[in-house]
């Protein structure tokens, strides 16, 4: 079993892609600023001992020896001892809309934004409980099996957006039909559903699933995202700003609005609970106090207890890399220089 001690520290991963960047734009200057200098061949020949390949070997080990420093911050651990422990709590499924409508501005900073930072307050508020996440649009997709790992959750969590799903719609019905296939139907704990969703989309197969779970002892909550007036639907550029909207076939502004009454039946034939969430308050806060109105079971996990540090192995081959890097000259040696000297 492997985890992180600090897993925030991984985002730092993010910056890898700008050092390349930066490493290619720097090295194009370079070369434009070289050939400024005379002609192209007399300039190779004064700079025989320069090498182009040592040189991308260097910015290789740096940018690896820059990853594997990140990965040291985070400290990853791995599990060395397990145990069984005893605990108490439900199991819960959190299927989340990831349709184009769910960028909707109606809430701030947009409807799945909002969703996922409720998400993630749910997390830190369980003990105990375990918790999986579903994701969906015209298909469903398991994005995490159900666990008590909830720094694994919040990671995954993370990586939730639109483009993940490549079939648009709005299928809640196989996305119920899928959590209730992701539950472990052979222990007794209480079994809830927390569906978040505009429920844009007419889907009658919602009704008759969440009927099917409920029979099945598994309540279905709804949480209704967006607000009953709606707002369009941003498409943003490749600087992650928004440059126009959604339009339908005749060229007007689509406006998604939160399909309520659907969420509301879906709520009540599953036997949960129906809340909207709006600018002022997500909603999932609600939901959590009827979750933890369910009767919570004991039952015996195996988990790892005891967990060994792994950072030093990270740490210690980023330097490994790091002084290799000072130590690799950009200039050929001078056998090689000879050698291309007499050809």
């Amino acid at each position: 079993m492997l985890r992180y001690d600090n897993i925030e520290y991984l985002y730092l991963l993010l910056l890898i892609p700008i050092i390349i960047l930066a490493i290619i734009i720097y090295s194009r200057w370079q070369k434009r600023s070289i050939k400024k200098f005379g002609d192209s061949q007399l300039i190779e020949q004064l700079m025989q001992s320069h090498s182009n390949i040592r040189k991308k070997i260097k910015h290789i080990l740096f940018i690896l020896s820059i990853t594997l420093l990140i990965i040291g911050l985070s400290n990853p651990q791995i599990g060395t001892k397990m145990e069984e422990v005893k605990r108490e709590g439900v199991d819960l499924m959190i299927a989340i809309d990831l349709s184009y409508s769910m960028m909707a501005q109606d809430i701030k900073p947009n409807r799945l934004e909002r969703a996922k930072q409720a998400i993630s307050r749910l997390i830190d508020k369980l003990e105990g409980d375990r918790i999986g996440l579903v994701v969906f649009a015209g298909e469903a997709y398991v994005q995490l099996p159900i666990t008590t790992d909830y720094s694994a959750a919040k990671l995954f969590l993370s990586t939730v957006n639109t483009s993940i799903v490549p079939t648009q719609g709005t299928k809640i019905g196989n996305a119920i039909d899928l959590c209730v296939n992701s539950f472990d139907n052979e222990n007794a704990q209480s079994k809830a559903i927390i569906i978040i969703t505009d429920g844009e989309a007419h889907d009658e197969e919602a009704i008759s699933s969440a009927k099917l779970a409920q029979e099945n002892g598994i309540y279905i909550h709804t949480l209704g995202m967006g607000l009953t007036k709606g707002g369009p639907i941003p498409i943003y550029n490749k600087y992650g700003s928004t440059s126009e909207f959604r339009k339908d076939r005749e060229g007007n502004t689509i406006i998604t609005k939160l399909n309520e009454p659907m969420l509301q039946e879906i709520a009540q034939v599953g036997m949960g609970t129906y809340v909207r969430a709006n600018n002022s308050k997500s909603g999932l806060s609600i939901l959590f106090d009827e979750i933890n109105k369910m009767e919570k079971k004991e039952i015996g996990t195996m988990i790892f207890t005891d967990y060994k540090d792994r950072f030093q192995i990270f740490i210690g081959m980023s330097l490994f890399l790091l002084i290799l890097n000072i130590f690799l000259l950009q200039r050929k040696t001078s056998w090689n220089t000879n050698i291309n000297l007499y050809k």
